[in-house]
């Protein structure tokens, strides 16, 4: 529905306001009821819970650059933490049902791009300084700037490429996919499990997962994949009781001696802001970072817009309310997220499930934090769940940010093979930087070649020349002899 349709919708006599409360959250004047919002406040929650999970998985598989993994339990403390309070700041300053936590894709970007160049302090200040560049964006106005730079089917492209790259690590970190040794002497890099089949009660456990989330999605339940990740679990945990099975990987299915215990808050403040620099150098760096704004950048207005219409808010000429409080927390939710090492943290599309409860106004957001607040003493439970549970939600993720790719273009070739080289090179070399820069350079040269070069923006053409230096830069060296 489109935001002029919304906005039609709203009554034209709003009730009085019976509180101070439903006063300074505006839930009468917005044709809301506090029952509504405490129910979209709850949907918001259990459509999200799953980073609760997924984030120390994905974050806690991968090794820095000195071999050290990040500790699971820290690591839910740590998102559950940063999602309660950026999610009650953004309600309070913010006044919209948008719910934030840690960036699905953004979590890769730092796991599996930027934490095998340096450590994970180092990679962690490379996020805070993410958000505050975001800040510095938005604060001046040039956030607007950056967005109108990037065409609008190359944002799509990186999500589409990115949504294949988070299925790819699913199917790899369940064990469906792997490589074949070098021995082997083939010349496919790839196989089906293990061996060339499936193999054990593990790959059951995801194989089954991966069809009950797609059958649930299918039929729009709310918490699909939450409710994967649970049963799976639950699964996994009979199997492990019953079966002889040599490994799980990461995480052993086992029902924990205690549900609740003490948050443990180690890794907060564990960051390094400018150790990047000397691990990986300037140009490396400069580029990382990019990549973060670009990826936090856009998602971030494509979900604030998003909800905001669907939840009818949008003014008269199309405009997000507070939008300049709603980005500058946005930015302070991604400083917050690294200062915490729990990847930057963002505004959640799965918010419009609360919407669709009748949320309407922040306070929507004081019950989904207060629920991610209560998460932080329930860490035994959330850090039982095999990869081969969790890793369905990766692949249903993959569809879900796949399915913009039925935006872009595909007749119009000087956005259409920029687009597709995005897409592909991103799984394919196991690198979103490597797809963004591949898709810039592309749609830089083809404009070029066209005679269309006055249509690329100055800043799309001084990233794609910072990409040409970064995919050239081992010769550079060698001809500078560094």
């Amino acid at each position: 529905m489109s935001g002029a349709q919304k906005v039609t919708d709203r009554p034209s006599a709003a009730p009085p306001p019976a509180n101070s409360v439903d006063r300074f959250f505006k839930i009468s004047a917005r044709g809301s009821t506090f029952a509504r919002e405490i129910r979209g406040g709850f949907a918001t929650f259990f459509t999200m819970a799953y980073i609760l999970v997924l984030n120390p998985i994905i974050l806690g598989s991968a090794e820095d650059k000195f071999g050290q993994r990040l500790d699971s339990v820290q690591l839910v403390t740590a998102t559950a933490l940063v999602a309660a309070v950026m999610t009650v700041i953004m309600g309070v300053g913010g006044n919209l049902p948008l719910a934030l936590a840690a960036g699905l894709g953004l979590n890769a970007v730092v796991a599996f791009q930027i934490a095998p160049l340096m450590s994970w302090a180092d990679a962690m200040g490379l996020i805070v300084l993410e958000g505050l560049l975001i800040c510095v964006l938005v604060v001046t106005g040039l956030r607007e700037a950056v967005m109108h730079a990037i065409p609008q089917p190359l944002k799509q492209a990186i999500s589409v490429g990115i949504g294949l790259f988070i299925a790819l690590i699913g199917f790899v970190d369940a064990g469906f996919v792997t490589r074949i040794p070098d021995a082997a002497n083939s010349t496919v890099p790839v196989q089906l499990g293990a061996t060339g089949s499936l193999t054990g009660w593990p790959m059951l456990v995801f194989c089954l997962g991966v069809l009950l989330t797609i059958g649930l999605l299918a039929r729009k339940v709310k918490g699909a994949i939450l409710i994967s990740i649970v049963l799976m679990t639950l699964l996994a945990i009979i199997i492990n009781s019953a079966a002889d099975i040599k490994s799980w990987g990461l995480t052993t299915p086992a029902w924990p001696d205690k549900v609740v215990d003490t948050p443990d808050f180690g890794l907060i403040g564990d960051f390094s802001l400018f150790g990047a620099f000397g691990e990986a150098g300037a140009i490396t760096v400069v580029l990382l970072v990019f990549t973060l704004i670009l990826s936090d950048f856009f998602d971030t207005m494509g979900t604030v817009v998003g909800v905001s219409a669907e939840a009818g808010l949008l003014d008269e000429d199309g405009k997000v309310p507070n939008l300049g409080r709603v980005l500058l927390i946005d930015g302070a939710a991604a400083v917050a997220g690294g200062a915490s090492s729990a990847s930057s943290s963002t505004s959640y599309i799965e918010s419009a499930a609360g919407v669709g409860e009748g949320a309407r106004t922040g306070f929507a957001n004081l019950v989904t934090g207060g629920l991610f607040a209560l998460a932080l003493f329930m860490t035994p439970l959330l850090t039982i769940v095999p990869l081969q549970a969790a890793a369905p939600a990766l692949v249903a993720v993959g569809f879900l940010m796949m399915t913009q790719v039925k935006y872009i273009d595909w007749d119009k070739y000087e956005i259409a093979i920029p687009a597709f080289l995005t897409i592909a090179v991103m799984p394919f070399t196991y690198s979103i930087t490597n797809g963004i820069g591949a898709g810039f350079i592309a749609y830089v040269l083809i404009k070029t070649v066209l005679g269309k070069a006055r249509e690329v923006h100055w800043l799309l053409w001084g990233a794609a020349a910072l990409f040409l230096v970064y995919f050239a830069i081992d010769p550079i060296e060698q001809l500078l002899g560094v």
